[in-house]
């Protein structure tokens, strides 16, 4: 869209003014849209064309090949002198590698001739301010590595002799016509069953095929972005264009992703620009010598929770940074679109921490970083531009109005948000609710509540309920019986409730979520435990940052029932088809426990009752067609009773009441189950 086309639609009434409680807040609305596109005008000095052709720093830093030799450039404001140190120098400050400050600029550059550097080389900064000195991991640097012994990370000269050749495009992603995205979480270093970190070429051979033939279309990745302590998970970035030399080098992660793509599946990354790590040596932090070269400088330039650094959004090398970032990890590795991480936080000077978002006040009362809004509306600008068809996610658990709303709707541009509060929803009920005390108009308001202009994206758990502290939704239902229960001759009491409601939970929160669903690998067979990573307080184990694959496999384990189940239940519910109608209520009996609900062709029935079946309910259905029974979450196959004769079909029957005349099909409901019924043609 031309910024003269956005101009004009930002003018017109913005659909998030749909909502009469923002109404009060319209000219707000319009100013933080109007206050992005002049800061995209600003930023392109004035020139017509696109944001993300602006947005290419990462080709003009950083070390890059020429037809002659080699050319490197950094951006350093504070510095006074800058080398290139490496084997090449023997590690010594030598005059031949000394960078020049570009005149009239707060740029260094050094040219070197061909046979200066070879690939495969080590090298870092040796830089020096009024005052002091550090050595320094190129800010665009794109292959960092560690050294075990002494844990100190280093840049190295990547330049392989054959660049590495793709094979597959990414599949289609038209936006109309799309099906909603069915994600898989997951982490390529925890993928393995052995306790090490595994590699990308590991995941693509042994876990892609797994993700595929799960129904599964869209790979998460967490951790690409090189960091330095792998407890992190990933979120606490050192190098920004490096991805994580631990897992392999960079072609193995063009594998995966093309290998990925050859499947059919998108692949998208977790997109940490939400902070930073505090590391000096090896991250941005004090680069050239001051606090507030990336950062805001003082108290706001530090995220005392998460013990980082909080970037300064409002200045333009630093968006420049961003803004390239966003557009290199498209171009030079392909993923397909990025789950940001901790919007939350970007958005406000508190973080969130602490806040409630109960009215709409407390999104335009000044505690926004009104320049952080500006970055994400710019953000998901150049990562459309440059591929239409990527998928953007904003990890934001305030409800921001217009977070998931399009540019050229005053909205931030995200195509989806998380629906964070649905997971929060589904262990307050299994950890502090009795099960017969469970609502079900309140379960079906909860899968259901989001904005009108927005998508989400909907799940029962991601890696965050199962951090240290907390468990897998599983583990949490059976807690120990884990451990001697699950044998699929084993039913007791708690096992039963466990793998019970596990399959509840999945299929209501999959079958009422319009836009977009989201599982954790491993989480979908009911992985056991919790996530932990090899760090000193736990003696460096590595038994929690796995994978236990032999458990979804081992037909004599409920834990291949529930994955089996998961195949099942992805299949059964359509996405293509359940994006083109919200969900119809039919029945939400508190007394029963009983919840039932339309949408596209399906009638879907759940009775939560611990302990009541039912003979004969009837459930009232569309008029005029058979249905037959696509789904039953008690077959014995998914660790249920089974209690259902497969493949039945229903012939629903009239009933009238009062003047009207319905059509019900009558069920047999056994407890804590659920069925799906299809409309037959």
């Amino acid at each position: 869209m031309s910024h003269r086309a956005v101009e004009r639609d930002m003018q017109s009434r913005p659909h998030l003014l749909d909502d009469t409680y923002l109404a009060p807040y319209a000219d707000a609305i319009r100013g933080r849209a109007a206050h992005a596109e002049a800061r995209a005008r600003q930023l392109m000095g004035g020139r017509k064309g696109r944001l993300c052709d602006w947005a290419s720093a990462h080709e003009y830093f950083g070390l890059h090949r020429t037809a002659t030799g080699w050319v490197f450039r950094e951006w350093a404001p504070n510095a006074k002198a800058i080398w290139l140190v490496g084997d090449f120098s023997d590690w010594k400050v030598l005059p031949r590698y000394e960078l020049k400050r570009l005149p009239g600029t707060d740029v260094w550059e050094r040219t070197l001739s061909a046979r200066a550097l070879r690939h495969g080389q080590y090298y870092h900064l040796e830089m020096h301010w009024d005052g002091g000195r550090g050595e320094r991991i190129p800010a665009y640097a794109r292959r960092v590595v560690q050294d075990p012994n002494t844990n100190l990370f280093c840049a190295q000269v990547w330049q392989p002799r054959k660049p590495y050749v793709w094979k597959n495009d990414p599949p289609a992603r038209n936006a109309r016509s799309m099906r909603a995205p069915r994600i898989y979480e997951a982490h390529v270093g925890m993928a393995s069953e052995e306790g090490k970190v595994a590699t990308y070429a590991e995941f693509r051979d042994s876990v892609l095929p797994r993700i595929k033939a799960a129904g599964y279309d869209t790979v998460q990745l967490m951790a690409v972005m090189e960091h330095p302590y792998y407890g992190s998970f990933g979120y606490h970035v050192s190098s920004f264009f490096a991805s994580s030399s631990r897992f392999g080098t960079p072609e193995d992660l063009k594998s995966l992703v093309d290998a990925a793509h050859g499947m059919g599946l998108r692949v998208i990354m977790d997109l940490v620009h939400s902070h930073a790590v505090k590391n000096e040596r090896d991250g941005l932090s004090l680069f050239d010598g001051t606090p507030y070269q990336y950062f805001h400088d003082g108290a706001k330039g530090w995220h005392r929770a998460w013990d980082s650094r909080c970037f300064n959004y409002g200045r333009t090398e630093v968006l420049h940074f961003l803004l390239s970032n966003c557009r290199y990890w498209l171009d030079e590795f392909r993923f397909d679109g990025y789950r940001f991480d901790g919007v939350t936080s970007m958005l406000y000077w508190d973080h969130g921490l602490g806040s409630n978002f109960t009215n709409y006040a407390m999104y335009f009362d000044g505690s926004m970083d009104d320049d952080a809004w500006c970055y994400l509306a710019l953000a998901n600008r150049v990562i459309h531009e440059t591929r239409p068809d990527a998928l953007t996610i904003a990890e934001d658990v305030s409800g921001m109005p217009g977070c998931a709303a399009p540019l050229e709707d005053c909205g931030l541009g995200f195509d989806y948000r998380m629906a964070m509060g649905v997971p929060d929803f589904w262990f307050k009920l299994a950890e502090k609710v009795r099960d017969e005390d469970w609502s079900m108009g309140a379960l079906f308001y909860e899968l259901t509540n989001k904005r009108s202009e927005e998508r989400v994206v909907s799940y029962v758990e991601s890696h965050d309920q199962a951090l240290v502290g907390g468990k897998t939704f599983f583990f949490t239902l059976v807690e120990s019986d884990i451990y001697y229960g699950m044998g699929v001759d084993q039913h007791g009491l708690r096992i039963d409730r466990g793998l019970a409601l596990h399959k509840l939970a999945r299929l209501a929160t999959l079958a009422l979520a319009r836009d977009g669903y989201l599982n954790f690998m491993g989480n979908e067979f009911g992985h056991p435990e919790w996530i932990d990573f090899p760090r000193a307080e736990n003696g460096w184990d590595y038994g929690h940052a796995r994978r236990q694959w032999s458990l979804r496999d081992d037909p004599n384990l409920h834990f291949k029932a529930l994955g089996d189940f998961d195949v099942a239940m992805l299949a059964a519910v359509d996405a293509k088809r359940a994006r083109a109608e919200d969900p119809v209520l039919l029945c939400a009996n508190d007394g029963d426990k009983v919840l039932a609900f339309w949408r596209a062709g399906r009638v879907y029935v759940f009775n939560f009752n611990a302990t009541a079946s039912f003979t004969d309910y009837g459930v009232m259905v569309p008029p005029g067609r058979r249905f037959r029974l696509v789904l039953d979450t008690d077959e014995v196959r998914f660790g249920g009773q089974g209690r259902i004769r497969p493949r039945q079909v229903f012939a629903p029957e009239p009933v009238v009441i009062g003047n009207e005349q319905v059509d019900y099909v009558k069920l047999y409901l056994p407890a804590r189950s659920a069925l799906v019924l299809e409309r037959m043609k």
